[in-house]
């Protein structure tokens, strides 16, 4: 009679094992992920347009749910920096009430791109466009997020925040929101830039937590003349899809913001995959499940009328510094989430929306990586070029336009540079050799025949093609073309092709 194994049917049935090893270093993990992860649901939620329940949710939903999927280990998702952008414009075009069905379509869209096992490709995207389109996130988030710590309402376009800069100023110098929303806010930033030094296992408590503990004392203490976050039930706060919702499902305007919301959020997600793999030497992501992973997610938000999801490299690489061992950590996040927000919802009304400002404009400016921009414009401009180009298009149209743009030129650069042609000449008393070497492409074409159009008449031309790594169809024929018109007038042509002719 054979023997069964119970722990063997269990790991075949797919239920997760978290070994009793692990546990004590998961549970410790998963608080600090959710110490992170409070104030940056509330606060993207906010810098969003939308209300605060919302981010929660989405922290919930990708601790609860994407947390259990396979895909990666020590990835947290939840709702990100980087997507505040698209979601306060696609609210401002379309409403909140179409909220949901833009997320939930990006979230069927992610998992149709994961099951076509396309989520690799997600990594052949240019390096300085991905990190212009980050930079450009980061200039946008900045630039709205400096009139919450005035106190004033950040104004709708990009050139209106730029002209309203003037008069912001005068509100933070003359005003007592204004004043109070500005110290609060400096206080905040030293607290989260000063705190990593703090001796002992303090420093294990995330900076971002003590700061808006502090800040939020200070002012209720001193009865602080700012605005402070809008806390609702979480359950009166969801945002369902209604009938006139599901009915601009096809109009081109959705259509559009459903795929930039999945190409955004992929394309964060699996970056974050990539730089979270190299801090652990655990299981590396497999990205084309992670993609679902991030599409089911994104759609029951959808279902839920919440904000979109990401992997969130903050939330990700606290959860791996903190010692996290296996998914429990970031399952477990999600679970206190829900609980805090189920046993006191209340203590969120006590923030300051100039504090959640000051550090989502510390995460817009981690976004521009000034160092690494530098270092780029020292070593390839042509890179640097293609970076700056996508960061300033995304600040003067929108994150769609300027992300196209940048992908566009470099491809156009990439191209040119992969068809680059050496063409040398040598001229003796009776012939002509004419060597080429690169990759001679259309792109190269008119080069080439002008060159070879003014080899002198009368003499025999060699012309040596063996050190060419690619010739393609185009230039071969022109070659083949010239040489043909050469011989019918007054001279001789030898052509060594090479080995393959594309």
């Amino acid at each position: 009679m054979t023997r069964v194994e119970i722990p063997s049917q269990r790991r075949k049935s797919g239920v997760p094992q978290w070994p009793k090893a692990t546990f004590g270093a998961d549970l410790g993990a998963s608080l600090v992920v959710f110490l992170v992860a409070v104030p940056l649901c509330v606060g993207v939620a906010v810098a969003s347009g939308v209300p605060a329940e919302l981010g929660i949710v989405t922290g919930i939903v990708g601790g609860l749910l994407v947390g259990l999927l396979p895909g990666s280990t020590m990835q947290v998702s939840g709702p990100a920096a980087g997507l505040t952008v698209l979601v306060a414009s696609a609210v401002e075009q379309h409403g909140l009430a179409a909220l949901g069905v833009v997320v939930l379509g990006a979230g069927v869209l992610q998992i149709v791109l994961g099951i076509s096992r396309l989520g690799t490709w997600f990594r052949a995207i240019s390096p300085s466009v991905v990190q212009g389109m980050l930079a450009g996130i980061g200039l946008v988030l900045i630039l709205g997020q400096i009139y919450p710590v005035g106190g004033l309402a950040q104004p709708e376009s990009t050139w209106a925040k730029f002209a309203g800069i003037p008069d912001l100023i005068v509100a933070v110098v003359t005003t007592p929101a204004g004043l109070s929303g500005l110290a609060l806010a400096a206080l905040a930033l030293l607290i989260t830039a000063f705190w990593k030094k703090v001796p002992g296992k303090a420093s294990l408590v995330p900076g971002q937590l003590v700061a808006v503990v502090v800040t939020s004392a200070l002012a209720v203490l001193l009865v602080l003349p700012v605005q402070k976050v809008e806390v609702g039930s979480l359950l009166a706060a969801l945002n369902p899809p209604d009938a006139t919702a599901w009915g601009m499902l096809f109009s081109p305007a959705v259509l559009g913001s459903i795929v930039t919301f999945a190409l955004i959020a992929s394309a964060e997600s699996l970056f974050s995959a990539a730089a979270v793999d190299r801090m652990h030497d655990g299981p590396k992501t497999q990205y084309n499940k992670e993609l679902v992973a991030q599409g089911v997610g994104n759609t029951v938000c959808g279902v839920f009328g919440a904000l979109p999801m990401t992997a969130v490299i903050v939330r990700s690489s606290a959860n791996v510094q903190a010692g996290a061992k296996t998914k429990l950590s970031r399952v477990l996040h999600g679970f206190w989430l829900l609980l805090f927000v189920v046993l006191l919802p209340g203590v969120l009304s006590f923030i300051p929306t100039a504090v959640l400002a000051a550090l989502l404009i510390q995460a817009g400016w981690k976004l521009l990586e000034l160092r690494q921009v530098a270092a780029l414009v020292r070593e390839n401009r042509s890179e640097a070029f293609v970076l700056v180009l996508t960061a300033t298009m995304i600040v003067a149209t929108d994150l769609l336009i300027g992300t196209l743009t940048g992908l566009a030129v470099a491809i156009v650069k990439t191209a040119i540079e992969v068809s680059w042609l050496s063409v040398k000449s040598e001229h003796g008393d009776e012939q002509v050799r004419v060597e080429l070497g690169g990759n001679a492409t259309f792109l190269r074409l008119p080069r080439l025949l002008d060159h070879l159009e003014t080899l002198p008449t009368g003499k025999h031309v060699h012309l040596d093609l063996t050190m060419v790594r690619h010739l393609d169809r185009a230039c071969h024929q022109a070659v083949e073309h010239w040489a043909a018109q050469r011989r019918r007038s007054d001279g001789t042509v030898e052509v060594a092709l090479p080995a393959r002719v594309g």
